[in-house]
């Protein structure tokens, strides 16, 4: 994801955010900025995920980096709603 550029990481990040927010429940809670940085926290959390699994999220292409970051953006939504919930 590296290689797309700050435009590429808000687009593809908020996509990703976005659509993780519907999977997990959470769309309602989160604006348009809050979605794009799941999105892109999600990449890095995925990337990592996914290189120590030994595989090339560098050479993956586009479609391969939206699903990096849906899935690292997964996880940290439902970490935090994890956290959330134990804190109430």
């Amino acid at each position: 994801m590296l290689g797309l550029g700050i435009i590429g990481w808000i687009i593809i990040g908020g996509l990703a955010g976005w659509i993780a927010s519907k999977i997990k429940g959470t769309d309602a809670e989160q604006g348009i900025f809050l979605n794009i940085v799941v999105g892109v926290v999600g990449g890095l959390i995925g990337g990592w995920i996914l290189n120590l699994f030994h595989v090339d999220v560098q050479g993956g292409g586009l479609i391969f980096s939206f699903l990096t970051c849906l899935l690292g953006a997964v996880i940290l939504l439902t970490i935090v709603k994890f956290v959330r919930s134990k804190m109430q």
